[in-house]
């Protein structure tokens, strides 16, 4: 019998297939748009998003002669539905990095106080949560505020599509910024506020807990065998900490996807001065017992995609001729020494520390001597600076990072990860296994089946470092002169790009 893990990403779902030793068996992905009804603004079309997620499972679990047995999803975060007493969706699923409830972040920390809202739940405030979300759905589109019967994030939504009484796990409910971190319940002054009833939200339970087994129906709509157990997933970051095995404190995994993230590991929750102070959260691990806090970027790998899809026409031509991948093409053109270029990669809104919804992107230092190679590379620099100057935090509230596990499609380029080990200035490991978010999920639902005796083992029993990559001294040396630069590019462009993000 085999594991399935599914992850819904901002971008795109994918589904895989895994034996009990972690091996890779098969692997389905689909791709959906991301919508844009107004400048700025970002959402999902929830529809969509569960056909191609269904598309994945099926395609999957089609492709394997050993039966699945159990599966979980793990969700990209804030990402919520709304749907309607005849189980229709009433509106598009506004996604974390859309900024629209910029102006409710005040009116939250005038409501209750920005401390006493991180003392609860761990999380500081910021424009992608739930309540603000709702809130602002009432506010702007009253009549499907009243007509809403549930509110799911899409880890639960796919858990309600196949059949099941919806579930979620504590890594993502932690994600709406109304999860209690002591009591593990919702807070439900905050949904008073707003005059939502908490009851419409999904039950919360944590990662690993089997909710229920699937019927002939929504057996045959997925392409499953009837009784494939279902067990709570996880919020996407943590789900891939898990795959990579980051399960102790010290160790981190860097996800490098649609958004880049860094997700260190607790003992126990932090929720000093000095982590609100820059933004940081902390929340239920995947891993029983755990805690994690994330340093990201909401504009990753979806940087690299947006030049490749404006201005990548020629790569993208050759990649269909010849067969290959249109980024290894892309990345082939980069030189070998940083550059002097400076790319502020704030094209969708920030992350740690500033959660600046008005920041915007910028590319500096160009001259008429210019490469295209130079401007591919200062793109994936800028990435990683950020990164780096987010992942410093975590050494400035006493929680070092000392060992980065890499995951997603960005660990799969030698490029790309000799650029982040030479900037980062440390060893970057990468996994066997890319595809970590999912193996994190199979391995939640082959312990809640008895396949593994629990999840420490399921890890030690699967998660094998492949590859590692070590800064070269030279190279690390000039970021380290760059990033002294890059520090002041955010404040010198703040005023600037404020005032741009007002027309």
């Amino acid at each position: 019998m085999s594991l399935m893990g599914v992850d819904v990403g901002t971008t795109g779902c994918k589904a895989v297939v895994f034996d009990e030793s972690g091996k890779q068996l098969a692997v389905a992905y689909r791709e959906y748009p991301l919508l844009s009804p107004k400048p700025g603004w970002f959402e999902l079309d929830p529809q969509r998003v569960l056909e191609d997620v269904k598309a994945s499972v099926k395609e999957a679990a089609g492709k394997t002669d050993d039966p699945v047995q159990a599966l979980a999803v793990s969700s990209q975060g804030e990402a919520i539905v709304p749907v309607g007493k005849n189980r229709e969706f009433l509106a598009n699923s506004i996604v974390s990095s859309c900024p629209r409830t910029a102006d409710l972040v005040k009116v939250w920390e005038d409501r209750f106080g920005r401390g006493e809202i991180f003392e609860r739940t761990g999380i500081p405030v910021a424009s992608c949560y739930t309540p603000l979300r709702l809130e602002w759905i009432k506010e702007n589109e009253p009549e499907v505020f009243k007509r809403i019967e549930r509110v799911l994030f899409f880890e639960d939504l796919v858990c309600w599509d196949l059949g099941l009484e919806p579930a979620v796990d504590l890594s993502l409910a932690s994600r709406s910024m109304c999860l209690d971190l002591s009591t593990q319940s919702y807070w439900k002054e905050a949904f008073d506020s707003i005059d939502f009833d908490p009851a419409k939200l999904s039950k919360p339970e944590p990662s690993g807990t089997l909710i229920g087994n699937i019927g002939e129906k929504a057996a045959k709509e997925w392409g499953l065998p009837a009784g494939v157990a279902v067990v709570t997933g996880g919020h996407d970051q943590p789900a891939a900490a898990l795959g990579v095995g980051a399960i102790e404190e010290g160790v981190a995994c860097y996800g490098l996807g649609t958004v880049e993230c860094v997700t260190s590991v607790f003992d126990q929750p932090l929720l000093s001065d000095e982590m609100l102070e820059r933004n940081l959260c902390c929340y239920h691990h995947t891993f029983p017992g755990k805690f994690v806090s994330l340093a990201y970027n909401f504009t990753g790998g979806c940087l690299f995609k947006w030049y490749r899809d404006t201005f990548g026409e020629g790569a993208v031509v050759e990649a269909e001729r010849t067969g290959g991948d249109v980024y290894d093409i892309l990345s082939a053109k980069v030189p070998s020494e940083p550059t002097r270029l400076f790319a502020l990669p704030h094209f969708t809104s920030t992350g740690t520390p500033y959660f600046d919804n008005h920041s915007r992107g910028a590319l500096v230092g160009l001259t008429l001597g210019t490469t295209e190679g130079e401007v591919i590379k200062s793109i994936l620099e800028g990435v990683t600076y950020e990164i780096r100057m987010c992942s410093d935090t975590f050494k400035e509230v006493g929680h070092p990072v000392k060992e980065y596990r890499c995951s997603g499609g960005g660990a799969k380029s030698e490029t790309w990860m000799q650029i982040k080990a030479d900037i980062m200035n440390a060893e970057m490991t990468v996994p066997e296994v890319s595809e970590a978010g999912c193996l994190g999920m199979a391995l939640l639902a082959g312990s809640a089946v008895g396949v593994y005796r629990n999840v420490k083992e399921a890890v030690e029993t699967t998660v094998k470092v492949t590859k590692r990559y070590e800064p070269d001294a030279h190279r690390a040396a000039i970021y380290n002169e760059n990033m002294e630069v890059y520090k002041d590019l955010y404040p010198a462009l703040q005023s600037i790009n404020h005032r741009i993000a007002r027309f």
